[in-house]
């Protein structure tokens, strides 16, 4: 797996998706200030890459989800790779949405889905895993079984560690913070100077820029 997460990792900074700028730092959905952006999303415009995501994710499912019916994306960024794992595996798919849409079918879960599937949920970004476990608190509420969930990249914050556990969801990563700092770093993609700053906002993210 540590190969995985150092090549996936070398791969999205290869297509620059990943932004670090202490001095401008981004906002997250959260309120929370952040120097270092991963959107792993950019992957979708470059085959090589998007098909390494697919097949590393469909491998992490294999090795660790053998029995499920179902694979779920959250929307948005998990739309597509979920439904490029699923058409991997010959699987039905379905999405699930933030919220409830304001017309029509107000769907919040979007593609037929039967009650008491067993649901492989597919996921891009995990950062304090809110978003996340809101979809898998849809599925369940939905009459499903989540057996577990599935990533490009995690932060690994303890916040989301917690959350993940509390709600009984097992999550598999592809890569993750630390093996994307190193690998940022031995490839010189961000001075080491920056790590100093970078390591800081880990280690208290909510209040990190205030």
């Amino acid at each position: 797996m540590d190969n995985v997460k150092n090549k996936v990792a070398s791969e999205l900074l290869r297509i620059s998706a990943v932004k670090v700028q202490p001095d401008a730092p981004f906002t997250w959905a959260s309120g929370w200030h952040s120097p270092f952006y991963c959107d792993n999303r950019k992957a979708l415009s470059y085959p090589d890459v998007r098909d390494l995501i697919r097949d590393s994710l469909t491998d992490a499912i294999r090795g660790g989800f053998p029995e499920f019916d179902v694979i779920a994306g959250v929307a948005t960024g998990a739309i597509a790779q979920g439904a490029l794992v699923a058409d991997r595996m010959g699987k039905p798919f379905v999405y699930v949405r933030s919220a409830p849409k304001d017309h029509g079918l107000a769907n919040l879960i979007e593609g037929y889905l039967e009650p008491g599937s067993r649901v492989m949920v597919v996921e891009d970004l995990v950062s304090t895993g809110g978003s996340s476990l809101k979809a898998v608190e849809a599925l369940r509420n939905a009459g499903c079984e989540v057996v577990g969930m599935v990533a490009s990249f995690t932060y690994g914050f303890p916040v989301a560690e917690e959350a993940f556990a509390q709600a009984g969801v097992k999550l598999v990563t592809l890569t993750d913070y630390p093996a994307m700092l190193e690998t940022a770093v031995a490839s010189g993609y961000i001075r080491e100077s920056s790590l100093g700053t970078l390591e800081e906002w880990r280690k208290n993210p909510s209040e990190w820029g205030k």
